[in-house]
């Protein structure tokens, strides 16, 4: 009697994502919550150029522009780093991690996204504008992540320049020139860029082990760091100050010094309780976060100044 074989039951297939989902996947790749610090800093900047309100067309140029370029170098990043991301903890969930964007269709977005964002800031603002989204495209991308972040504890510090460059679109597109306050407000994303991260790299030191990425907060202790952290606020509050002869007003200035006065404190906070060795996670997330409302009133004490009184100086 020939015992009858009952065929293996058929693998259920893995159900496509819905449309909504896919979508929310393409944006993650973007890293959304970047975009909007970024525009922060570029609307407020194109305020200050213009003395008053910049044409309504050339605002939603520069910021579309502006943010679908940070949009196109945050989702090269992802395709770059997706070896690393399913590594930590940080960047388990993002899409090329849980599979929910191929890297095809992930490098194609990018592609798609980048000459898009160059397309909106070179006909929409000018050319400059267009070849400085160019360069800041280029300087995460290239400089950052893949010639930077794995090799140098420096990494942040000098890759962060990509994060700097919508001040200088912002100004490009409303003067078609780069003048020195734009150059001011460069300087002090550049600066405000350590003091920022390193708090976060602290808290996330493990990860940064794991993944192999020389972080300065994974590979130092928190007395190196902190030291850093000082340092680099201390120049970035200085910094801040030279828009002063560059035409700031007052509400600018009270700004300026308040909330560096109040940021210099938090890291000074930070210095001590790490020479204690008490320094906790949570205190130097207060110092992240505190960095985020730092750079936030700052550029909206600069976009209300044209608007309340003259130069200080």
């Amino acid at each position: 009697m020939k015992t009858q074989q009952v065929p293996a039951p058929a693998r259920p297939q893995q159900a496509r994502p819905g449309f909504g989902r896919k979508a929310r996947a393409y944006l993650a790749l973007t890293k959304p919550r970047v975009i909007e610090l970024l525009l922060v800093t570029t609307l407020p900047t194109m305020i200050f150029a213009q003395g008053g309100f910049p044409p309504l067309g050339l605002i939603l140029a520069t910021l579309v522009g502006g943010a679908f370029a940070a949009g196109s170098a945050g989702a090269f990043n992802c395709y770059i780093d997706r070896d690393i991301d399913k590594i930590m903890q940080r960047t388990e969930n993002r899409p090329l991690v849980t599979g929910e964007v191929t890297p095809r269709e992930a490098l194609v977005f990018s592609w798609a996204l980048g000459v898009l964002a160059i397309a909106i800031l070179w006909f929409g603002a000018n050319p400059l504008a267009g070849a400085l989204g160019v360069a800041a495209i280029f300087l995460y991308v290239v400089v950052y992540t893949l010639v930077l972040k794995r090799r140098t504890a420096q990494n942040i510090v000098w890759g962060g320049a990509a994060g700097c460059m919508p001040v200088l679109i912002a100004w490009a597109a409303v003067t078609n020139a780069v003048e020195w306050p734009a150059v001011v407000l460069f300087l002090i994303i550049f600066l405000w860029t350590p003091p920022h991260y390193w708090p976060l790299s602290m808290k996330y030191s493990d990860d940064y082990r794991a993944a192999n990425v020389p972080m300065l907060g994974a590979i130092a202790g928190a007395r190196t760091v902190s030291v850093q952290v000082v340092l680099y606020a201390w120049a970035m509050v200085a910094c801040s100050l030279l828009l002063l002869p560059a035409g700031a007003g007052w509400v600018y200035s009270c700004a300026a010094v308040g909330a560096g006065a109040w940021f210099l404190r938090e890291s000074h906070r930070l210095y001590s309780q790490a020479q204690r060795g008490e320094l906790s996670t949570k205190a130097a997330m207060k110092v992240f976060h505190g960095s985020i409302s730092y750079l936030t009133v700052l550029f909206l004490a600069l976009a209300v100044d044209p608007f309340v009184g003259g130069p200080v100086l």
